[in-house]
């Protein structure tokens, strides 16, 4: 059931780049963004390729500056502004509170599978042997046979390493999770997988921020979708 307490309000957010290599010249990108994403609920970022989806999602992640605007996060007992949160409240807001889920897995070479997913159950307090335990839940439930388990996800296919990275991004409940493209390299019967892992979340509370380019998946999990289109500024540089 969606709770309309939003887990995520992002409210007037203003982006622009510096054109380093053209004389310093800064060119507005987003401007005014605003939308909330209530417990319980996904909210699809949509538009065409180039409005600024992914940079609001880095924004929200705490990758990207913000010029103007507030990124309110619920953490617990506590609100934390990712527009102006230190990189330590950044960092503790992505281990207690914030899930990542992107399209490329980034891990650390050599570290073998059931460790890469089980290594957010580990930063938050769980006992080892429980945590590998859940992610070999997780591994199998997507399809990665278990003799690849033990095996670095560097070796693995594309889509493979994808549904490590998915398996690692669910192992954990945190209050909101991002969804950048989850199933983009995946096969009809793992993209039904995640579509119901995603359910199951929202079923539990959890606020998703997605963008999900395929229409079916779209469908099946978006409770609403924001046009970033909608907050284009004038294309035009200025100087620095």
């Amino acid at each position: 059931m969606t709770d309309l307490t939003p887990v995520l309000s992002v409210e007037g957010v203003a982006k622009t780049f510096t054109l380093h290599l053209q004389g310093s010249q800064v060119l507005p990108v987003l401007q005014g963004v605003t939308f909330d994403v209530p417990r319980g609920a996904c909210v699809v970022l949509g538009g065409d390729s180039g409005a600024g989806k992914s940079t609001i999602m880095k924004m929200v992640f705490g990758s990207y500056q913000v010029e103007r605007g507030r990124i309110a996060l619920a953490a617990g007992d506590r609100t934390v502004d990712i527009a102006i949160a230190s990189p330590r409240e950044v960092l503790a807001a992505r281990r207690d509170a914030m899930g990542y889920v992107s399209q490329f897995l980034s891990a650390v070479p050599r570290v073998a599978a059931i460790d890469v997913v089980a290594e957010p159950l580990v930063e938050r307090g769980s006992d080892r042997a429980v945590a590998r335990e859940r992610a070999g839940e997780l591994l199998e439930r997507l399809s990665i046979p278990e003799r690849l388990w033990e095996l670095p996800p560097a070796t693995f296919s594309g889509g493979e390493q994808q549904r490590v990275n998915i398996a690692r991004g669910f192992a954990t409940e945190r209050p909101l999770m991002l969804l950048d493209e989850p199933t983009a390299s995946l096969d009809a019967r793992n993209r039904a997988v995640v579509v119901e892992m995603i359910r199951e979340r929202l079923r539990a509370g959890t606020g998703i921020l997605a963008i999900c380019h395929d229409a079916e998946v779209r469908d099946a999990v978006a409770d609403r979708i924001v046009d970033v289109s909608a907050f284009a500024p004038e294309r035009q540089m200025v100087p620095a």
